[in-house]
């Protein structure tokens, strides 16, 4: 996952950008189609962007039916305009067959992570109740209510800094479907008070029984996070951990590599890391058979003998 460069696939399909101007293109088979209205016009701020709001519309009366995975990028500059959530879910009887939805596909370039406005994401899910995946990307005023959805396999949420009241509505809601979790919890600085405690009864397994595959990325307490873990009870049902893009140490790789077996994984990603290289080859040594992903090392700041570790995305 990436905040510097577009989605170039996403639910499995290539992503296919819709044009300005004219005609969609010609395709072969099923698509991503991304849509997007760049727009600095500070006169709409905390409004839709209506050059958005137009090409979504036009969007929608030429594809409609046909639209699988839809992928929305920047809808007008995103630090102003707010989120076209409202759109897109007054849009649902026009989009059928919509089964994906990716939500904030910006880059750095266009707006930092932690200005894009957005609101109650959640909201998707009550309008689209086929859909299987849902990808979201934030900041400013980020918010998640309880829902309770039949289909959603997949939910991603990306964000410098997570709140735990976000990550708590998650948490309590009913999504007996879902076996992806995905959560970028980054740092206090953009708001990620999340805490330990606050992901307790996801870890004691006690949320969403077809969880396989559990992501706690860009997690400026990865430590922590890890610690807890190394005697967590969901563990022993995944297939797939993800500690990535977090500020991960040597106290949390060993936590990792000396608590309960992890043998069962397919896969461990722990890149972007703090850890040393000799507990990176102890933590492969204690995993054979699992692929450890120890790519991307970190050097912390040193400054007044003051340690500084930073995640991979936070402004």
């Amino acid at each position: 996952m990436s905040v510097l460069s577009h989605a170039e696939s996403f639910a499995g399909l290539r992503v296919v950008q819709v044009p300005a101007d004219g005609p969609l293109p010609a395709i072969d088979g099923p698509v991503a189609w991304r849509i997007d209205h760049p727009d600095w016009d500070s006169s709409t701020e905390h409004q839709p962007c209506l050059g958005f709001r137009d090409a979504f519309d036009r969007f929608v009366d030429a594809a409609g039916e046909s639209v699988q995975a839809l992928v929305v990028g920047a809808w007008g500059y995103a630090a102003f305009n707010v989120a076209p959530i409202d759109q897109l879910c007054a849009a649902a009887p026009r989009l059928p067959n919509l089964t994906a939805l990716f939500l904030g596909d910006i880059v750095s370039e266009e707006c930092e992570i932690s200005w894009m406005r957005v609101g109650d994401v959640s909201r998707l899910l009550t309008a689209y109740p086929k859909l299987e995946v849902l990808r979201v990307r934030g900041g400013e005023d980020f918010r998640f209510s309880p829902v309770r959805h039949e289909r959603l396999r997949r939910l991603e949420v990306e964000s410098g800094g997570l709140s735990g009241d976000f990550v708590r509505a998650v948490l309590d809601s009913e999504l007996p479907a879902l076996t992806d979790l995905e959560l970028w919890l980054g740092v206090e600085e953009y708001c990620g008070d999340t805490t330990v405690d606050d992901l307790a009864p996801l870890l004691a397994g006690q949320r969403f029984p077809a969880l396989r595959r559990l992501g706690l990325c860009n997690a400026e307490h990865a430590d922590e996070i890890a610690e807890a873990l190394a005697a967590a009870p969901v563990v022993r049902r995944l297939e797939l951990l993800d500690l990535s893009l977090g500020t991960l140490s040597d106290r949390g790789a060993l936590a990792l590599a000396g608590g309960q077996p992890l043998t069962h994984l397919t896969k461990l990603d722990l890149s972007h890391h703090y850890v040393s290289d000799e507990v990176v080859a102890a933590v492969r040594a204690a995993l054979p058979g699992v692929t450890v992903d120890l790519s991307d090392p970190q050097e912390p700041d040193i400054d007044d003998d003051e340690e500084y570790r930073y995640t991979a995305v936070s402004e």
